[in-house]
């Protein structure tokens, strides 16, 4: 069939093969409901560590297969819940739990991480191969904001500056997440998201921001670096990727030709696979000849595609 050519997708060369398996079940009365997970892992490995990837604003489990399918395949267990607010579960618009969907985002996080046995006991042979003290934590946009909590940022405002982070996180990966609130926030950004007010002066764990450079959102009146403040405003070791040309879904990581990718792109999304992958190895598996060879060739210097940052 004609059409436009694409360059060929690293998960159709995946170095083995990879389980995923969906609609794992969390009871939790006071939810509401229970909390459903994908798992995906490789078949083959023992000593694998895990990713806690929270998903954006109306997505779930099912979703960005273009990351969760490519750290699976080179070696980590990924794990995705289904927050509220994802669209298929058809939460009523004035459902009373909507206006702490970010609190309850934060709890379901929690809690998989509190019963990672029984989730790991219902795929196919993992149990055993899997080394829990090794977990990082990434999410994108909304699931970044979600996963900046878990990693020692604080909701001042609504939040009143409670400490939501969890100690179990070695690492993190934030995808297009949002900066402070406050008067960054635009008339919309008060309207659908008045609790937004985060402070980074207390996110220490080591993480990799991903931003974009065309990303706009109309939440802020700021313009694309406001995705950046979670690397400028936070102490410890950090460092920012951040894309050319990139908008809020990043070339596409949130799918295979989704609709919502206002800037597919391939090569970028081929080009956040390797750099995330490289970041995780670092901090989970101690391998750091990947994320040098980032540097080496990212770093300090202009790049057609992406410039690194690091502190």
């Amino acid at each position: 069939m004609a059409g436009e050519w694409v360059p060929r997708d690293p998960n159709m060369d995946a170095p083995v093969p990879v389980i995923s398996v969906r609609s794992i079940r969390l009871p939790d009365p006071a939810r509401g409901e229970d909390l459903q997970v994908r798992v995906s892992a490789p078949v083959t490995g023992s000593g694998l560590p895990v990713v806690l990837f929270s998903h954006g604003f109306g997505s779930s489990m099912d979703g960005y297969a273009p990351l969760s399918d490519y750290w699976a395949s080179h070696g980590f267990v990924v794990i995705q819940p289904t927050y509220l607010d994802a669209r298929r579960l058809g939460l009523p618009e004035h459902d009373p739990r909507r206006p702490t969907i970010w609190r309850t985002r934060v709890s379901d996080a929690r809690h998989v991480l509190d019963q990672l046995d029984a989730v790991f006991g219902q795929v196919p042979d993992l149990s055993g191969r899997v080394d829990a003290g090794r977990l990082a934590a990434a999410g994108h946009s909304f699931g970044g904001q979600t996963t900046s909590l878990l990693l020692g940022a604080r909701m001042v405002g609504t939040g009143g500056g409670e400490d939501m982070s969890d100690a179990r996180i070695k690492a993190g990966i934030l995808f297009a997440s949002g900066g402070e609130g406050g008067d960054d926030l635009s008339p919309l950004g008060r309207q659908m998201t008045p609790y937004l007010d985060m402070s980074f002066d207390q996110m220490r764990t080591p993480t990799l921001i991903v931003a974009g450079d065309a990303d706009r959102s109309p939440l802020t009146v700021r313009g694309p670096d406001w995705f950046h403040d979670p690397y400028d405003l936070a102490p410890g070791r950090k460092a920012l990727l951040t894309l050319s040309g990139g908008e809020h879904m990043l070339g596409g990581i949130s799918g295979y030709g989704v609709t919502e990718t206002t800037d597919e792109n391939p090569d970028r999304v081929a080009l956040i696979q390797r750099v995330t992958l490289a970041y995780l190895q670092l901090y989970l598996l101690d391998r750091d000849a990947g994320w040098s060879a980032i540097q080496a060739g990212l770093v300090d210097r202009e790049e057609n595609t992406a410039t690194l940052r690091r502190k």
